[in-house]
Order: structure tokens, then sequence, then C-alpha cells
């Protein structure tokens, strides 16, 4: 099936004590894919890519820790399945991770609008990351969410290049107080390649 048809069907959920019972086993399974797709940004944030397989996990999760039957499947799939990506772009997960409350409260507090600074520096071109739908992240006070949800659309030619392993690739936020870039290794190239028809 080519990535821009993919999603989440209640034909694709097994039932919970089917998956309790293989948890782990899938939990292990795609810890392999989830770290090729982790990238650490500066010293606070992380994008996790997002795919089908990270998102049928998620939803089973849900429904096996939640116990809400039919009625909540609707709902997850439909929280969940914007996050798959459609074959002409890559979505992420991007996490502010810092421990400590103050700290945290400290920092976020500063980054207001960060959502609409990350980018892929794809060679020479740049694809700005978009918002997922339309809740807003920042708040009236300034202070953003640890939480956002982004997609990189790529033009046809950003995609060949993407596959490129010449020429090179950076996630980056150009936020005036999170100015930090990093690096795609060629193995998280191949692994997010993927993603795009």
């Amino acid at each position: 099936m080519p990535a821009s048809q993919r999603r989440v069907t209640p034909e694709d959920i097994i039932p919970d004590a089917e998956f309790g019972a293989q948890r782990a086993q899938r939990r292990a399974a795609l810890l392999p894919r989830k770290k090729l797709r982790r990238i650490d940004l500066g010293p606070h944030c992380t994008a996790y890519f997002e795919t089908f397989e990270t998102m049928l996990f998620q939803i089973q999760e849900m429904l096996l820790i939640e116990k809400g039957g039919p009625a909540q499947l609707v709902d997850e799939m439909a929280a969940y399945n914007p996050l798959i990506p459609q074959g002409g772009e890559l979505v992420a997960t991007v996490m502010f991770e810092i421990d400590d409350p103050l700290r945290r409260a400290n920092i976020l507090a500063r980054l207001g609008g960060v959502e609409d600074h990350f980018f892929l520096q794809v060679g020479d071109a740049r694809a700005p990351g978009q918002q997922e739908g339309d809740i807003e992240r920042t708040r009236e006070d300034g202070k953003t969410s640890s939480v956002h949800f982004l997609r990189f659309p790529l033009t046809p030619a950003q995609a060949a290049e993407f596959r490129d392993p010449k020429v090179a690739v950076m996630l980056g936020c150009d936020h005036p107080l999170y100015d930090h870039r990093a690096v795609l290794s060629e193995a998280t190239r191949t692994e997010l390649a993927k993603d795009l028809d």
C-alpha cells in the first residue's frame, strides 16, 4: 500500500488480550526503528518521527490501558491517524523534555512561538515544519507547550535529495532562544525515507 494511503483502521486492531500477550515482544521489535527515528535537537528538545507502526502501537496501548472499547477506538484513530506520514512528508512529535518542573516552566515561558521555527534542511532547501491540527501551542502569556506535532512536507526534488547520501540533511530550530541543528545520520535517513512515496 502506498504511504499516502496508510491509516490505522479497525481491521488493524487486535483484541486487548492478544495485544497484552504480545506487548513486550512488539515493543522490542519496534524499538530499533524508534531509536533511528529519534533525533535530539539541542539540550532539551527531541523529535520522534512517527510512522504507521508507531501510531498503531500507540493506539493499541491506549486501548489496553483505558479499556474504552469501540467508542475509544474511534477517538484514538482520530487523534493518531493524522500523525501518520502520507507519502510526501515526514511527521514528528517534538518534545521539550526537562525533568525539573521549575526549570521546565522557566524555559517554556521563554520559547513562545517555537513551533513556527522548526525545519528540515535538505541540501540548500529548507522544508518548514507545519503544526498538525488547529490547537494553539503557545499560550497568551507566551509560554509554549512541551509537546508539538509537526509535519514537514517535502517537494519531489527534496524527497529525491533526502535519499541521496551525498546531500546533507539536518533538523533545525531557529527560534532566537533555541537555535540548534542536528545532522541526520545515514541510518536515520534510510529509515525516514521509507515514509516517502
